[in-house]
């Protein structure tokens, strides 16, 4: 079913939609009047989601902060739900060495990028207070959570994609909206992430780095592929987003698509001949125990405007 389109499918699921809605609006409602507790904690959280299903970008953004507030002198930890890792009890503290089977795959490369403590929990606010208990931190970066109202959050940072925006305007699981657009002027932040901007909105855009080997680590120019052969792969929300910026480079692509968080096994990119295999850093880090040679990853940066950097420390 596609959640940008408003077919058959999408119309006959509205009651259930409706119903989603209700209890979406009544649950934060009961955080509201303190029916259900808002953990609070002694350092500020910052929150980086959106306010619809599927990849918008967050992940290099939150990679982006805590960079910043890490050269600011900032003692910074992350926190994640860990989507499509088995860790399903407790907090994990993830470290370059954990299994990314274990702590899912946009955990692992933050701390990876950023080498700052990640704690993974399905229950946020667990995990900001595991996190502060475990670890010197004096600032938290919550990717994703916009709505785990049960963790106190200092700043809000809402994640918009600019080509799909809000899809088909429809709330789960007839569309993709978690909560209404009227969200968004709650927020202290929206981010838009490719372009087209509103007004209140900030820009942020991908800066191309480099391919790096996911085996060596050795490093190449931007154009080191282009006018040759290779198979792209994602396994991200927004798989065409990617693709299109490999294709931008001149890169012959033959395209290969799966699932958001797909789990990889060998067998899966195992394709005829021997073409340079090009895929997200995110995909890359689930690679990493039998790469080979043609495994190479797209290094990128998300590009913060200075403005948008003032404004934050200012609300902090």
């Amino acid at each position: 079913m596609n959640l940008n389109t408003r077919g058959m499918i999408n119309y006959l699921l509205l009651p259930v939609s409706g119903v989603f809605y209700l209890l979406s609006v009544l649950r934060k409602w009961l955080y509201r009047v303190n029916f259900f507790q808002v953990q609070k904690f002694k350092y500020p959280v910052i929150v980086v989601g959106n306010i619809t299903v599927g990849g918008t970008g967050k992940t290099p953004i939150v990679i982006a902060l805590a960079q910043y507030f890490k050269q600011q002198g900032r003692q910074v930890g992350i926190v994640s739900r860990g989507y499509g890792g088995t860790h399903n009890q407790g907090s994990l503290l993830v470290n370059k060495d954990t299994n990314v089977h274990l702590s899912g795959d946009e955990p692992l490369l933050i701390a990876l990028q950023t080498e700052l403590p990640v704690m993974v929990n399905k229950n946020r606010a667990k995990a900001v207070k595991d996190l502060i208990n475990q670890c010197q931190v004096d600032l938290i970066i919550s990717d994703d959570g916009l709505q785990h109202y049960k963790m106190d959050r200092d700043v809000e940072i809402a994640v918009i994609d600019f080509t799909r925006r809000f899809g088909n305007g429809f709330f789960l699981p007839a569309g993709p909206l978690r909560e209404s657009t009227i969200r968004l002027k709650s927020v202290d932040f929206v981010i838009n992430n490719a372009g087209g901007l509103r007004a209140g909105e900030f820009s942020t855009e991908l800066a191309l780095k480099m391919f790096v080997n996911v085996k060596t680590g050795e490093e190449k120019l931007l154009d080191y592929f282009k006018g040759q052969y290779c198979h792209g792969v994602a396994g991200i929300g927004h798989p065409q987003r990617f693709f299109d910026v490999l294709i931008g480079l001149g890169i012959n692509l033959e395209l290969h698509i799966f699932a958001d968080h797909y789990a990889y096994q060998q067998s899966d990119l195992a394709f005829e001949g021997n073409h340079p295999i090009l895929m997200t850093a995110k995909d890359c880090v689930k690679c990493r125990q039998f790469a080979n040679n043609q495994m190479w990853y797209l290094q990128v940066e998300a590009d913060l405007s200075d403005d948008f950097f003032k404004k934050l420390d200012a609300k902090l």
